[in-house]
């Protein structure tokens, strides 16, 4: 398995973003982009008039006070707005370098900024992004632009093996999120894609602080022995501060403990995207990463559906 992502790799990921369609029991010219504007390009929208409502217009869009008011029905009409700004927040922290299934954290949350990255390219919304996992010294931001420059310099910087290392005092995701959202005004729409399997002090102030402003959407990069202990036998890990540590994978109820734990923070984190109105879509290592998104995407649709 290779540690980085290949250049032509996260290159030809754009025709899975515009043409590979669903899978076989969905329609065959169903497209992952059509999906995607479906679950996200109408949340950037400027008001624009009231008028009586047609047959087939959205119900959801009903003005339910001028309806009682006129006593007939009446819709809110709304105009997309033009230019939408995307940043793709990708961690590139020395624990995305894992994986115990096909391929590495590095690399399958490379693969889900390409393809999210094309596909809002395609509907024409500005794409930039933003290298973060270290102490915050060496990340890297680009920002959106109409045209492919940014994306193309995001994907090329993602494909090297410059891994941020682990700090003493590692950055805050919160104040990761307020870089992220700087420059882009309003109606921005926030992906961070992340190894969210640790503890990320103040995320929830900051996802709240975004969500005031913009749209966001998180994508937890799983492997599944993030969730389940291989039993092993007696295994030295190193900690984070540079200690050996011997550990009795075999042991039932120390596994039991750790599966466990990734159970309460997943569902921590469940919650907190729930209450903070972001999106949440989970891609493992051992997946084919477009499916897993394009199966996000169908449920977050379904969602919105009976809003």
């Amino acid at each position: 398995m290779n540690l980085q992502p290949r250049l032509d790799d996260l290159l030809e990921l754009r025709h899975q973003a515009h043409t590979l369609g669903l899978a076989s029991h969905h329609r065959v010219n169903s497209s992952f982009s059509g999906l995607y504007a479906s679950v996200f390009r109408g949340q950037g929208l400027n008001f624009e008039e009231v008028r009586e409502y047609r047959e087939g217009d959205d119900i959801r869009n009903m003005d339910w006070k001028v309806t009682a008011r006129t006593g007939s029905a009446h819709l809110k009409v709304f105009r997309e707005e033009r230019e939408r700004s995307v940043i793709l927040c990708v961690d590139k922290g020395p624990h995305m370098a894992f994986g115990t299934r096909k391929t590495f954290k590095s690399v399958q949350a490379a693969r889900a900024a390409a393809l999210l990255g094309w596909a809002a390219n395609g509907l024409h919304d500005r794409v930039g992004g933003l290298l973060f996992g270290g102490d915050g010294s060496n990340n890297v931001y680009f920002r959106p632009t109409k045209n492919r420059r940014a994306l193309w310099r995001l994907l090329k910087a993602m494909t090297t093996d410059d891994v941020q290392h682990e700090a003493s005092n590692p950055e805050l995701l919160s104040d990761i999120l307020r870089q992220a959202a700087r420059g882009i005004g309003t109606g921005g729409l926030v992906f961070v894609i992340a190894d969210f399997n640790r503890e990320h002090t103040g995320l929830a102030q900051g996802l709240a602080q975004l969500r005031q402003q913009h749209a966001v959407v998180l994508v937890p990069v799983d492997d599944p022995a993030d969730r389940e202990l291989p039993d092993m036998g007696n295994v030295l890990f190193r900690s984070p501060a540079g200690e050996l540590l011997s550990v009795n994978t075999s042991d039932a109820a120390g596994r039991d403990a750790y599966r466990r734990a990734w159970q309460q923070r997943r569902e921590q984190l469940a919650q907190l995207s729930n209450g903070t109105g972001c999106a949440l879509i989970p891609v493992e290592t051992g997946c084919d990463v477009h499916a897993t998104l394009m199966q996000g995407l169908e449920r977050r649709l379904r969602m919105r559906s009976f809003l």
